[in-house]
């Protein structure tokens, strides 16, 4: 006969409750079911593990001495898949990296390049997706690297949890929209200024600015509402779309729908070429910073190598 492990379970939770009903319950299985089960792990095992003649059943002296040898096989077990994961990375040379849309195709290809005169740079598996998802997989070990946008004055779930970083860029989140006829922005911010002086409900209404809001989900959203959010909320200014992607709200941006704070880095090409126009003054500018968050734990020699090249870099600009 083999042993089951789930067997180990089954005789926790009836050590634990003494109740055979009970412990079946908790296991999902019938009674008669469960009882077998027990009762295999006992012939496994050569002997009885319950005495069965008292209520509820009590463990016997081979019972007590499995419970201590079945909890340190529980730990074991649960232990091999992260060796498992760190024994596999010590000699894999892929990085793995999630990154943020709006970073993953407009600075990490040139990062990547510059790193590649200071290491070497192996096959890169890249997960590109909001930055609370990003985050996500970083926290969850399912991949070494987060690339992402932050803040001076902005904590995310990695700053809070104490991952290491490094910061390898500098950005900036700036107001844009599209350009009128005669080159001034469409949705300027300082007629909601202006409106929100004026105190009456019609100029409210009429010099509203439409706004091109983040949602939840994204990492730019959050810095922006925590600078800026109790500002924003003294003047008139209406939210018309919202979306996790900056890259949906360059777009709506260029299609002359409202206003949005987008990064630099991101826009840099259609502000150069009159398609964008900043849509307030630099008080509204927010400088930001490219950050490469890491696991905590130890990682395998090529990711390694890869975090000592990315920290000793200097910052590239965004």
């Amino acid at each position: 006969m083999t042993l089951n492990l789930s067997w180990i379970d089954d005789f926790m939770v009836l050590a634990e409750t003494g109740n055979f009903s009970r412990a079946a319950e908790e296991r999902h299985m019938t009674q008669p079911a469960f009882s077998r089960r027990i009762r295999a792990l006992e012939d496994w095992l050569g002997v009885e593990l319950f005495d069965r003649s008292s209520q509820p059943a009590r463990l016997t002296d081979a019972g007590l001495w499995f419970r201590k040898s079945a909890q340190a096989l529980q730990a074991h077990v649960a232990r091999l898949p992260g060796e498992a994961r760190a024994i596999a990375e010590a000699s894999s040379q892929t990085l793995r990296f999630a990154a943020t849309h709006a970073l993953s195709f407009s600075f990490m290809p040139s990062w990547l390049r510059a790193l590649e005169t200071r290491t070497s740079v192996g096959p890169v598996n890249l997960v590109s997706d909001t930055q609370q998802k990003c985050e996500a997989l970083l926290q969850q070990r399912q991949v070494q690297f987060v690339l992402a946008h932050g803040h001076a004055q902005v904590a995310g779930p990695l700053d809070e949890a104490g991952l290491p970083c490094v910061v390898v860029g500098h950005d900036q989140l700036l107001p844009v929209c599209a350009p009128s006829a005669d080159g001034t922005p469409t949705h300027p911010l300082l007629a909601a200024k202006a409106a929100g002086r004026g105190g009456g409900k019609a100029a409210d209404k009429s010099a509203s600015v439409q706004l091109l809001a983040y949602s939840s989900e994204s990492g730019l959203g959050r810095i922006l509402r925590d600078v800026k959010g109790p500002a924003l909320e003294r003047l008139s200014v209406r939210p018309v779309l919202t979306a996790h992607l900056a890259s949906v709200l360059r777009t709506m941006a260029l299609d002359g729908r409202g206003l949005a704070w987008l990064p630099g880095i991101l826009v840099g090409e259609d502000l150069a070429a009159g398609r964008l126009v900043l849509a307030a003054d630099a008080d509204w500018h927010l400088d930001l910073e490219i950050r490469l968050y890491r696991d905590r734990n130890p990682m395998g020699a090529a990711a390694e190598a890869f975090w000592e090249a990315a920290s000793a870099a200097p910052h590239r600009k965004g």
